[in-house]
């Protein structure tokens, strides 16, 4: 059996019956509508055709979904990489991308091999849904520009500074106005739709969301903006020979490393936070990297983007009930028929109605009935998971992540780092009645040694001092040259020395 059959066979098995077909059809066509959108836009974004976002999201469901890993992540180009390709498109051409996004995708493949992946599993929960928040957020700041077809300027905070601006601008326009009753129309529905009768939700709600708006938006022929798309052939651009010579210059080695780093965290955070809402097989973190390597090296032999797993089109995957993996390689089959055969099927859909499907995925990402109750139980991850998502708005995915875990590091290492003192006979004023007796117990690191001197030097120091450290499970280099310089001083200042007990 060829690799190719052995994929294909591998992604129907397993199957319950027809009606795992039907859901995975369904929900591929949802994928493919909310994709469409993302992998156009990030591909103007970094500065390339536009028809190259669409490449790297069919290799993402053709290539990296039919790939072991992540059986319900759905893969593409990525906006938390857009910064990064636009600046390495600036410096180096757009002919050296091919080659960055290929020395990516094998370094991933690498990584995959050597088991690298399984580290990414240590991920805590609150940085998890401060990712997910945070994404939501930049998502629904983005997206309020395309309700209204509208440029948005590039990061959080310049999107959020950017609205009242808009709406001063869309009260204005008469097409922006259309465009925006097309896009509120289209979150009106994904809204209501759960309330219908269940006999008449053959539809998944975001589908018939854009199917209405797309029928509104040709029977009545409003201004709006549509989605253009040209041919793929045009733009597929393999990468010369010549264009790997670039690899021995530091600076292009350095933008492969970032690229590698970046889309593999990106991806791995992602498959947590997928992981996270639904009850099916948990990501193998490491054929995961390897199927996004193997993604990437053919993303750089095609001169596309690079590709990560997105949380956007993953969360709207699960949200239309995608079962297997067979979901997001439809999707991939529907953006190369209908983007490489049939562009004009797409000029149809009205670009405010994709957007109002963005809007309402980003508002679901955001946790806001469990802010509440985790400010009441576990203030130290709501601070987590607040600071994460604040920090996606202002900087980016990558590093806002990272500022997250650092924080979740923190709070870990300042709650185990619990110290108790007890003392006992220090009451007694006759020395004659025995010596005091001080235990301590906990993990005595830096964190915690203001208040371990603080009581160590609260203590008598004309009495004979017994310290017993057995109680202790660490003690870090700090604490422990602080506890020596304790006991010489009040060796130097008291009657008694310490007496100390490990």
């Amino acid at each position: 059996m060829n690799p190719v059959t052995k994929a294909v066979t591998n992604l129907f098995r397993g199957r319950r019956g027809p009606g795992d077909l039907r859901a995975d059809f369904t929900a591929s066509l949802v994928v493919f509508l909310v994709a469409v959108p993302l992998c156009v836009g990030v591909a103007v974004a970094s500065g390339v055709p536009a028809e190259l976002g669409l490449v790297t999201g069919i290799v993402g469901g053709l290539v990296t979904g039919l790939l072991p890993g992540s059986s319900l992540q759905v893969s593409g180009p990525a906006a938390g990489m857009t910064v990064l390709v636009y600046e390495a498109v600036q410096e180096y051409g757009i002919g050296a991308l091919g080659v960055i996004v290929l020395a990516a995708g094998v370094l991933q493949l690498l990584m995959g091999a050597f088991r690298l992946g399984r580290w990414f599993r240590a991920i805590s929960i609150a940085v998890v849904q401060g990712m997910l928040a945070g994404i939501g957020l930049v998502l629904i700041a983005g997206q309020l520009y395309a309700l209204v077809d509208a440029d948005a300027p590039a990061g959080g905070l310049a999107k959020i500074g950017g609205l009242p601006g808009l709406a001063a601008d869309t009260l204005g326009s008469g097409p922006a106005l259309a465009a925006l009753g097309i896009g509120v129309g289209t979150v009106l529905v994904l809204v209501l739709w759960p309330r219908i009768p269940a006999a008449a939700r053959v539809l998944p709600a975001p589908l018939a969301a854009v199917a209405l708006a797309t029928a509104a938006a040709v029977a009545f022929d409003p201004p709006v903006a549509r989605v253009e798309v040209k041919g793929l052939l045009d733009v597929i651009q393999p990468p010369a020979l010549s264009d790997f010579a670039g690899l021995a210059e530091i600076g292009l080695l350095g933008t492969v490393v970032a690229f590698t780093l970046i889309a593999s965290a990106e991806s791995l955070f992602s498959a947590a936070a997928v992981d996270r809402l639904h009850d099916g097989p948990r990501t193998d973190y490491d054929k995961e990297l390897v199927a996004q390597g193997a993604g990437n090296a053919v993303c750089g032999i095609l001169g596309a983007l690079p590709m990560t797993a997105v949380i956007v089109r993953s969360s709207a995957n699960l949200q239309a009930g995608a079962r297997t993996k067979a979901s997001r390689v439809l999707h991939g089959v529907w953006l190369l028929v209908f983007a490489a055969l049939f562009p004009a099927a797409l000029g149809v859909i009205p670009v405010a109605a994709l957007a109002g499907v963005l809007v309402h995925a980003g508002w679901k990402l955001i946790p806001v009935k469990e802010l509440a109750p985790l400010w009441r139980e576990h203030r130290g991850e709501a601070v987590v998971l607040g600071a994460t998502a604040l920090s996606i708005v202002v900087t980016n995915m990558f590093e806002g992540v990272l500022i997250g875990l650092l924080l979740a590091v923190a709070k870990t290492a300042w709650e185990t780092s619990h110290v108790h003192v007890e003392v006992s006979g220090a009451d007694e004023n006759d020395d004659e009645l025995g010596p005091v007796r001080v235990r301590v117990l906990g993990n005595a690191t830096f964190l915690r040694l203001p208040k371990l001197l603080d009581e160590l030097e609260a203590l008598p120091r004309d009495r004979l001092i017994e310290l017993d450290l057995s109680g202790l499970r660490h003690v870090d280099h700090a604490c422990g040259a602080a506890l020596t310089a304790w006991a010489d001083r009040h060796n130097e200042a008291g009657l008694k020395p310490v007496r100390v007990a490990a």
